[in-house]
């Protein structure tokens, strides 16, 4: 591959270099939500910001740990993983908002993803279609793990993952209303949980690059739970679902440090 940074060491696009990151990165979407994350880091500070990835850097338990958003959606996503990879991370957690999708996901709640759907294009530059896109397991139950301690009410299971927000939102406004509608109730009958943008791409992504990879996320609204007429009060504040990812990287450190004794 071309060098674009001519020797720098930098990373084209996060603008990262090696000993800028930690080997736990969290991966949020919206840059205006790292320094809010980076809070829960002990000696938190900026390290740099270009174009969509913002990043912080600081200490868990003694670990180096980083903050890095992504942007909307797998592109930028993937983008995200393989150069931070390149800088020395090795276990990912992405952490952002949701729609639900199945009747018990309530607005408030913390969706963990074990797997996602691929209905989304970056995932398919990295693995035919027929590949699962799955979390890994230990960041998945370190997540749980998480939630059980923080006595937060989550669930666990499959997530969709999409490219366009208003082909969830406006199906039948789309010239494929005709594949969205059916796909959608599919969905529904297999129990996916919830619909989100980034999950399908990290987690191919992951796998090719033989790293570690989990999501979780908080329900904005419901839009399932609206259409039956039951209670569906929209909610913003994501810090439950970052308190979760913040335990589970704990958990993690803390998991790593006794298999290496």
């Amino acid at each position: 591959m071309t060098d674009y940074m001519q020797g720098t060491g930098m990373q084209y696009h996060v603008h990262l270099k090696k000993g800028d990151v930690g080997r736990y990165v969290i991966l949020p979407g919206d840059p205006g939500r790292c320094e809010r994350i980076a809070r829960h880091f002990d000696d938190g500070r900026f390290v740099v910001s270009n174009r969509e990835y913002t990043t912080y850097s600081g200490y868990l338990d003694g670990e180096m740990v980083s903050v890095t958003s992504t942007g909307i959606g797998g592109p930028s996503a993937s983008i995200a993983i393989e150069e931070l990879t390149r800088c020395g991370a090795d276990t990912f957690i992405r952490v952002g908002t949701c729609g639900g999708i199945a009747l018990p996901v309530e607005s408030g709640d913390v969706v963990i993803a074990t797997g996602a759907i691929r209905m989304e294009g970056t995932s398919r530059e990295y693995a035919p279609i027929e590949f699962p896109a799955v979390s890994d397991f230990s960041v998945a139950q370190s997540l749980k793990k998480a939630a059980e301690k923080l006595g937060l009410r989550h669930h666990m299971g499959i997530v969709q993952c999409k490219d366009a927000f208003y082909g969830q939102h406006e199906p039948e406004a789309m010239p494929v209303s005709y594949e969205l509608l059916p796909k959608w109730e599919a969905w529904k009958k297999l129990g996916v949980l919830a619909s989100e943008m980034e999950s399908a791409a990290l987690f191919v992504a992951a796998s090719k690059l033989g790293v570690r990879c989990g999501s979780d996320f908080f329900v904005v609204g419901n839009q399932e739970r609206e259409k039956a007429g039951l209670e569906n009060i929209i909610r913003h504040d994501t810090e439950t679902a970052v308190l979760v990812t913040v335990e589970a990287l704990r958990i993690l450190i803390a998991h790593d440090r006794s298999m290496r004794k």
